[in-house]
């Protein structure tokens, strides 16, 4: 979802609503918001949908090591230029590092890779060591979880439709049961909502 990142830019879903994105953020240095979080990562991380690779390069400048997957050609250069670590490839193809990584990163509505969060969680399972541990971003209470098919609109141009999900506060301990995890904590920084899922069953 990060083709258009250099111009404003929202989500138009098929139903006609629109859904508005925080391209600023995306195309910042990580804020405190997001350090804090970065607080949280146990080495090495793997950052899925990692945009233009502002969680990776802050980790790679802590020296932890990481790695961004993203599938856009526009978010992998960029993030590149910056010197953060990133790789053009999907989270459900092969990946280096499988069963290794201690940390993974679903933030900025990464969850919704794919449309289908279950899924989406099951495969960060296989690549995550025993004792792995995942960070997720979600929406406030007020938003639902759901799917659906939404493309990536500025004034200038419109993408592709493609698959997409939103998953709420309220709804995290749910979903993330059904994926093998619980959710360890949750809480709100500065209006945004994150919950740290840890591996159930057997290791």
């Amino acid at each position: 979802m990060t083709e258009t990142l250099v111009a404003a830019t929202h989500l138009r879903v098929d139903d006609g609503r629109v859904l508005e994105l925080d391209v600023a953020r995306w195309m910042g240095a990580a804020d405190p918001v997001d350090e804090k979080l970065l607080d949280r990562a146990r080495g090495p991380v793997l950052d899925v949908g990692c945009g233009p690779g502002r969680h990776v390069r802050a980790l790679h400048i802590r020296g932890v090591t990481a790695l961004g997957l993203d599938v856009s050609p526009t978010a992998v250069a960029l993030a590149r230029r910056r010197g953060a670590p990133v790789v053009r490839r999907s989270v459900f193809e092969a990946l280096p590092g499988h069963g290794r990584w201690r940390t993974a990163l679903l933030l900025d509505g990464s969850v919704g890779i794919g449309g289908d969060p279950v899924a989406l969680l099951h495969r960060v399972r296989e690549l995550l060591h025993p004792r792995g541990r995942v960070l997720v971003e979600v929406e406030p209470s007020h938003v639902p979880t759901e799917s659906m098919v939404v493309r990536i609109e500025t004034h200038l141009r419109q993408g592709p439709w493609f698959p997409w999900a939103r998953v709420s506060v309220e709804g995290i301990d749910e979903l993330v049961t059904e994926a093998g995890f619980r959710a360890a904590e949750t809480w709100e920084d500065c209006g945004r909502w994150f919950s740290a899922l840890e591996r159930t069953g057997p290791k």
